[in-house]
């Protein structure tokens, strides 16, 4: 087995900790900054398609569509 990258396990304790509560806050405001539906262009769904090369079209097509319309309402 490889590993790639390590992660820190945190402790369990019974008494409340101000720097993991700030850590915790932390991750949970970079959560909150992830892309949504709306601010990848691409809508929510389940789409099939025959091959890759369609699939990569409706995403293209969707960029193009979503930056776009960004462009227009910064006019």
């Amino acid at each position: 087995m490889r590993t790639i990258g390590y992660r820190k396990e945190r402790p369990i304790s019974f008494s409340a900790s101000a720097a993991l509560l700030a850590e915790g806050a932390r991750f949970n405001d970079e959560i909150h900054r992830l892309p949504t539906g709306k601010a990848t262009f691409i809508p929510k769904g389940v789409f099939r398609f025959k091959s890759h090369e369609d699939a990569n079209r409706h995403q293209m097509d969707c960029l193009v569509e979503g930056i776009a319309d960004s462009a227009l309402a910064r006019r």
